[in-house]
């Protein structure tokens, strides 16, 4: 180690200047990061050095830095969010890292994603699969009671870990095919489970179906990387609830 309490490392990160500029990988290095660090901060790091040199930092999504916005999309060494179980790229912490250690940072790789700039993609077709059905039309006015529509407890339950689903795009990521189908699978799986959702279930799948193909993203050969990727730990059992429900859509 550089001395007792911090690392130096090699990092290896794809930068690319807009949408219609060639990219390439180039080579920093990240010097006193301790294991206290998140992954961020030690992009943080590596960017005040690269100002201070009068370099063009190093471009990434973020928000809020605590695992709840998904906007934190990096691959890392070959995975989304760095591979730690049901984590995101913010809540990844130096301390899984050791001194001297090479770490690859890419975009997320995707033709539904172009990259806009460096570690940045326009993840906008996740939207347009939401503005497609993912909602549920009603008249607004005063809020119901919450016990106003019974739900049973199983519905409940299955609804809200289908609703986990934060919209990162790991799974499209993690996907040899760029598919969506497990977002998207969450987002229809949720809205059909519970009463106000079932009386647009089959215009929304169908429309929702139809927006992620539109998109550019792939189909789901069951590779399951899609699950193993996200941070929220999303089921594939939606991707069947998505087929389901579009197979019954048809008749």
């Amino acid at each position: 180690m550089s001395d007792h309490n911090t690392m130096t490392l090699t990092l290896i990160v794809w930068r690319q200047k807009g949408p219609n500029d060639t990219g390439k990988f180039e080579t920093y290095t990240a010097k006193n990061i301790t294991e206290h660090h998140s992954f961020l901060e030690m992009l943080d790091v590596v960017n005040e050095d690269l100002i201070k040199g009068g370099k063009e930092p190093i471009n990434f999504d973020h928000d809020c830095r605590e695992g709840i916005c998904g906007m934190c999309s990096q691959v890392v060494n070959g995975m989304p969010h760095g591979g730690q179980d049901r984590t995101t790229v913010c809540q990844l912490h130096m301390r899984t890292f050791k001194d001297g250690d090479t770490i690859f940072i890419e975009p997320w790789r995707a033709r539904a994603f172009p990259i806009l700039k460096d570690l940045i993609v326009d993840r906008d077709a996740l939207d347009k699969i939401i503005q497609a059905g993912g909602y549920t039309s009603c008249h607004t006015g005063g809020i119901a009671d919450g016990n106003a529509i019974l739900i049973s407890k199983p519905d409940a339950d299955y609804a809200m870990d289908a609703a986990e689903c934060i919209g990162c795009g790991a799974c499209v990521a993690a996907c040899p095919n760029s598919s969506a189908m497990l977002f998207t699978g969450a987002k229809v799986a949720q809205l059909a489970t519970l009463p106000q959702g079932k009386v647009e279930a089959a215009t929304r799948v169908c429309s929702m179906t139809a927006a992620m193909q539109e998109a550019g993203f792939g189909n789901c050969s069951n590779h399951y990387e899609c699950e193993a990727a996200c941070p929220k730990g999303i089921n594939v059992k939606f991707i069947a609830k998505l087929n389901r429900e579009y197979t019954k859509a048809q008749f």
